[in-house]
């Protein structure tokens, strides 16, 4: 069969990247998330650190006029321009969905392969207390700043994804094939959940 592609979207703390990580190792597939952004940069020429600069965030250099899924030349004064950066790595992720198995993080993957149907989708969250703690002990900070970088990180991840999206919001089940409360199932029932799901609607 074709390859299949898996996405994952995440609450900051919920453990999203990790169980990317453990499913990826499951199945054999790479994970990506950081790496689009250099092979977005390793394509169009453009310094990666615009890409990280831009990485699911709203910024500057957003041009309303600028069509998403459409890439401007070089010349164009757009071509940096965080709505074309998008542009790019939304080309390379779908160059790879029509290539290979996969599993991408964030990089709102399960709007830009919405037409593709060798993909599967998820959203992976927990309760604040839950990812407050896994905060705390991933980073070594205080419940304080725990909370304050839960705030700001959900925050720009939804504002980010609601801009690229057209209006979408990024917590809405319908985008996904499945959300799942990673406090309740398990980090590592969650990659179970996933691979048994990936099986049964690819037929692997």
């Amino acid at each position: 069969m074709q390859g299949y592609v898996i996405t994952i979207a995440r609450g900051f703390g919920s453990g999203g990247k990790e169980i990317g990580v453990k499913l990826s190792q499951r199945l054999g597939i790479p994970c990506y998330e950081q790496q689009i952004l250099k092979m977005a940069s390793e394509h169009s020429g453009i310094n990666e650190e615009l890409f990280n600069m831009a990485d699911e965030k709203l910024g500057k250099g957003l041009f309303k006029g600028l069509p998403f899924d459409y890439v401007v030349e070089p010349s164009d004064k757009r071509f940096t321009s965080n709505n074309n950066l998008f542009n790019i790595q939304s080309k390379i992720i779908k160059k790879l969905a029509g290539e290979m198995s996969f599993i991408v993080i964030g990089k709102c993957a399960d709007y830009v392969l919405k037409d593709f149907c060798n993909v599967a989708s998820f959203y992976i969250e927990a309760p604040r207390a839950d990812c407050v703690a896994s905060i705390v002990k991933k980073l070594g900070v205080t419940e304080t700043e725990a909370h304050r970088l839960i705030e700001k990180t959900d925050k720009y991840r939804a504002d980010y994804y609601k801009y690229y999206t057209n209006g979408n919001y990024w917590t809405n089940p319908v985008n996904y094939d499945m959300t799942l409360n990673s406090a309740r199932v398990g980090r590592d029932r969650c990659v179970d959940v996933i691979e048994n799901y990936v099986k049964v609607k690819f037929g692997l």
